[in-house]
């Protein structure tokens, strides 16, 4: 089966840490770029970052300094870990897998005092 499934979404205080996974089953991962997309209530969805089969990464302005996008692909596995978070940040956060369009449930992430 084709999937991606996301892990570690919650709820943290302005100025937290948290780290996101996103799983593939069933894709050739180590040759996908691999992205993490945000959706907040009322928004459109946007690009976090992406990551490479290579390993190089973009990040949007807005998280930069503050989030790491990164993959093993003995795991198949992509994290977003999100440090210094704002409540802007507040979100459904997606996996995609660039190369067959795949998107993953999504995990909500909260950022609240």
């Amino acid at each position: 089966q084709v999937q991606l499934v996301e892990s570690g979404g919650g709820l943290v205080q302005p100025g937290g840490s948290l780290r996101l996974s996103c799983t593939a089953t069933g894709i050739i991962f180590k040759f996908s770029t691999m992205a993490w997309y945000r959706q907040a209530p009322g928004k459109q969805r946007e690009l976090v970052a992406t990551i490479t089969s290579g390993g190089d990464t973009i990040y949007v302005d807005s998280v930069k300094g503050r989030f790491t996008i990164s993959r093993d692909n003995a795991k198949n596995t992509v994290y977003l870990q999100m440090n210094s978070l704002e409540p802007e940040d507040t979100a459904v956060y997606y996996c995609y897998a660039t190369r067959i369009k795949l998107w993953g449930q999504g995990t909500q992430v909260t950022v609240s005092s």
